[in-house]
């Protein structure tokens, strides 16, 4: 298996783009990452999407997306993992690369949510759930995420301000972030007073839906400096699974899939959790901030919301997390996400991660979940020097 690095990397701000479709939206984070890497040319694109089909009536979006962008012929093909999506997508490409049979691969994640905000979209994003167990009678992701969150403050004697520093240190990140879809900080204060999606989910507790897209060039690291001399090196990729359903799980406070792929991911990468720089973890609501912090190997079950407590996840903290807004404040544009999360990783370690840059970032580890966390996959880079 080859050694792989990252060429070139875009994005598109995160937002409502009324006047762009899927097929452009993609198009723009491609361009902007194959001009990054000095390429015209892929053998391969993988897309991460979700909710094509169901809100944009467009499937088969890989041969779309490539022909668009002046690719027609190469292999394409769209990956979905609900909303790890993203990082599906970027292990399949890493896959393609690694084994030798393609040498340079680009992986878009695009998602383009506001076109439809209703029950469409809530019945979209509910069919990552079980739809025989869970959809059926009417649970929605919010409401998923409110019973975990609900059982893990009775079991481990929270409060709601326990998870307040997970927004609030988003939103400061954000604030700096010129792709970021919400660019205010907030207060403790502006985080307690917010109005209840579903008890104890608050609006500052869930990330927004928006459009977007971004993108990676991939080739072996051995031809990297053929393209770029701040490649990113790949050092894990690592998937795991887990019962779409919450009751279906031993500890439904407990995300075995992130522990999986995180350990997976140590082993590869033959480091600790200790040697990271900073955690782009997927805060799609802050329960599930503090239960990657846990299965990732952070902190021990029930103690994740210390770690935002104690302020050890700010840009100047132990581990950073969310460095450029996270979902909350960057956007959850689902399909997306995880590689709006994978270039944001590169962003730190090249050194062009603007106001929001880490010193001597040299590792760096992404996780992105899909469903209520059936599907997980943890990624591990490296910086060129």
């Amino acid at each position: 298996m080859r050694d792989i690095s990252i060429i070139g990397i875009g994005q598109t701000p995160v937002g409502e783009h009324w006047g762009r479709s899927l097929r452009h939206l993609a198009y723009d984070a491609l361009h902007l990452a194959m001009k990054d890497a000095g390429t015209e040319r892929v053998d391969a694109l993988y897309v991460g999407n979700m909710l094509s089909g169901e809100i944009s009536g467009q499937a088969h979006i890989g041969p779309l997306i490539a022909d668009f962008a002046g690719l027609r012929g190469i292999e394409a093909v769209k990956i979905e993992a609900a909303c790890a999506s993203g990082a599906a997508a970027f292990r399949q490409g890493v896959i393609g690369v690694a084994s030798g049979y393609q040498d340079v691969v680009a992986v878009v994640g695009v998602e383009k949510m506001t076109d439809d905000v209703g029950s469409r979209l809530t019945a979209g994003l509910a069919s990552a759930a079980d739809a025989d167990y869970e959809t059926v009678h009417g649970v929605t992701f919010v409401a998923l995420n409110a019973l975990i969150m609900q059982r893990y403050m009775h079991e481990y004697g929270l409060s709601k301000g326990d998870f307040a520093n997970f927004s609030v240190n988003a939103h400061a990140n954000g604030a700096n972030n010129p792709n970021a879809m919400f660019r205010r900080a907030i207060s403790k204060e502006t985080f307690m007073r917010a109005g209840v999606v579903a008890n104890p989910v608050s609006l500052f507790d869930a990330s927004p839906m928006a459009d977007g897209a971004a993108a990676a060039i991939i080739c072996p690291t051995r031809l990297a400096r053929e393209y770029t001399d701040k490649a990113v090196h790949v050092l894990a990729s690592a998937i795991a699974t887990d019962s779409l359903a919450v009751h279906d799980r031993k500890n439904p406070l407990w995300l075995q899939a992130a522990e999986d792929s995180a350990h997976t991911a140590y082993r590869q990468a033959k480091i600790t959790p200790a040697e990271l720089d900073f955690f782009e973890l997927h805060d799609a609501f802050t329960i599930m901030a503090a239960l990657s912090l846990e299965a990732a190997g952070f902190a021990k079950a029930g103690q994740g919301t210390r770690l935002a407590v104690n302020g050890d996840i700010a840009l100047d903290g132990k581990l950073p997390i969310a460095t450029m807004g996270g979902l909350k404040a960057r956007g959850h544009p689902v399909g997306a996400t995880g590689m709006y999360q994978i270039v944001e990783a590169a962003l730190q370690l090249r050194g062009e991660a603007g106001k929001n840059q880490l010193p001597h970032a040299r590792l760096g580890m992404t996780q992105n979940i899909g469903g209520s966390g059936a599907t997980i996959g943890t990624h591990i880079f490296k910086s060129s020097e």
